[in-house]
């Protein structure tokens, strides 16, 4: 999810056809996040936090940079507004190296509330640095889902790979139902830009 002018992250992009009944199916694989030269996309004045609470870090939800203290952030929505974001730690986590350089870092959940009755879910990381832990984007996950397993991919192809596991609803179902639908997110790391990528899973590539 740096100094000077900015160099192009790259963004790994895999296509592959395969022949389904006749026709062919195509899978767009983007393994990497953060494909533009734009500075924007680099973690500038983020700085890490020393020791071991990650709790503790700046993660971006929204493009907007939350520093948790003790897992929990609050802010107005606006000068004088009596509603406030609230973003808290909710856990689910998985303590993993990311990006291959000795270091156990961490992927968990964090929860949103804006004011209304919807809680936002994200998928973050802090990573393990030198300086210590380094927060990353949220990826949003949805809106009062049911979070389940984080784990790291199965798949042998998939290196430095996490999956997130949840219920949600059917599209044609009202926020009041239970979610009742298991889907999946396949998630990768770039740790240049300390954003996520989306893995489309089942691809006959390699994720390098």
């Amino acid at each position: 999810m740096t100094g000077g002018s900015p160099s192009r992250s790259p963004c790994d992009v895999s296509v592959r056809k395969r022949s389904v009944g006749g026709s062919f199916i195509v899978a767009v694989v983007v393994l990497v996040g953060g494909c533009s030269s734009n500075s924007e996309n680099q973690p500038q004045g983020r700085a890490a936090i020393p020791g071991t609470e990650y709790r503790n870090a700046e993660y971006v939800i929204e493009g907007q940079r939350i520093k948790l203290a003790d897992g929990l952030a609050e802010a107005d929505i606006s000068p004088g507004s009596a509603s406030r974001i609230v973003t808290r730690y909710f856990g689910n986590e998985l303590k993993t190296d990311l990006n291959d350089d000795g270091r156990e870092d961490v992927v968990f959940l964090l929860t949103q509330q804006r004011g209304g009755s919807g809680t936002l879910f994200y998928a973050v990381a802090a990573l393990n640095t030198e300086a210590g832990y380094l927060g990353s984007d949220g990826y949003l996950l949805g809106d009062r889902i049911a979070p389940q397993t984080t784990v790291v991919s199965r798949n042998p192809r998939h290196k430095n790979v996490i999956v997130v596991n949840y219920g949600d609803r059917r599209p044609d179902e009202p926020m009041t139902a239970q979610p009742s639908v298991d889907k999946s997110v396949h998630l990768k790391l770039d740790a240049e830009t300390v954003r996520w990528g989306i893995v489309v899973p089942g691809f006959e590539g390699e994720s390098r």
